[in-house]
């Protein structure tokens, strides 16, 4: 288990979202919330105030979602995971892209009331579709390319487990001690994370996504999240538009391997926010000016899923097709 305590010096959240969201823009926001205007304000005070506000109301969206929703779906950690416990908001390092703002909350499915107190965890590749950890490994690990064709649907309800080319839930020894786009920290009191990152890339077999995890009845010491266990662990995933957006600019253009789509990919259970699909902000015209990312995960705080093997445990992936909003 390796720590970080060292002091992060992250841009607070609000000048973050002024920096990444420019005034007189209409914004994209996908879900029930609309479209989103900044204000013009002309002075630094009345930017700040707008762009302050803007996230507050990302916040006040993601609190209403949350009323009395559905268990969030279960998924693989997959082979990428690395305990190292690096508590900070900032996980860029070095990592090149569209710079991504993540704001996570967790709430007890069954209370519906925000988990405080309570560590979430996140890592996902770069633009290039390199995990840290994993860099010998290329894209995707595994050496690159799958050995055969990708399923272009979902699989048959007799498939045993997930596709080739490090895609499933076995984990894979890691090559390096890089640490980049990993990272975790403890919700406040209202159930909130936010996490400072860069848009993921892609590697064959799987759509753009993040893994998460959540963390409960434990608590942070100088070795880390002591005790408890790990309540969720679960994916997020990027509307198919956003990616076509992100594609066509650098670095993400660079980018050779071959990109499944949300519609194709294997595990998205095409069920919504339920499975993992992220409600976007972002400028539909410049969406390299940066993106923000909220969702609610709605977990049973006091159950063990620790995301070992198939999606709910033994037994084949999930056949549902996607969802409309998903593509």
């Amino acid at each position: 288990m390796r720590t970080n305590d060292a002091p992060q010096h992250d841009e607070p959240d609000n000048a973050l979202v002024s920096r990444l969201l420019s005034r007189r823009r209409v914004l994209a926001l996908s879900g029930a919330a609309g479209a989103v205007v900044l204000g013009g304000a002309g002075t630094a005070a009345g930017r700040n105030a707008a762009n302050g506000s803007t996230l507050d109301s990302v916040k006040a969206a993601a609190s209403a979602s949350s009323a009395c929703m559905p268990l969030t779906t279960e998924q693989i950690e997959g082979p990428y995971y690395i305990d190292y416990e690096l508590f900070r908001g900032n996980v860029v390092e070095d990592r090149t892209g569209i710079p991504l703002l993540l704001v996570l909350r967790a709430v007890d499915s069954t209370t519906c009331k925000p988990l405080r107190n309570s560590a979430v965890e996140i890592w996902h590749c770069d633009a290039s579709g390199v995990y840290s950890g994993y860099t010998h490994n290329g894209n995707g690990g595994g050496g690159g390319t799958p050995p055969g064709p990708m399923p272009s649907g979902p699989p048959p309800t007799d498939a045993p487990t997930a596709p080739p080319g490090g895609a499933g839930g076995g984990h894979a020894t890691p090559t390096d001690d890089l640490t980049w786009l990993r990272g975790i920290q403890m919700t406040d009191h209202e159930g909130f994370v936010v996490f400072r990152t860069v848009f993921p890339g892609w590697y064959a077999g799987r759509a753009v996504h993040v893994h998460t995890k959540v963390h409960t009845g434990g608590s942070r010491t100088s070795d880390g999240y002591t005790g408890g266990r790990t309540c969720h662990t679960g994916q997020f995933y990027f509307s198919e538009d956003s990616v076509k957006a992100a594609a066509d600019s650098a670095p993400y253009s660079a980018n050779t391997a071959t990109r499944t789509t949300l519609g194709q990919d294997f595990l998205y259970p095409g069920t919504g926010t339920q499975g993992g699909l992220l409600q976007l902000l972002y400028d539909t015209s410049h969406i390299e000016r940066g993106v923000i990312g909220y969702i609610t995960m709605a977990v049973d705080p006091d159950a063990t899923n620790d995301g070992a093997g198939a999606p709910g445990g033994p037994g084949p992936l999930p056949t549902a097709s996607p969802s409309p909003s998903a593509s």
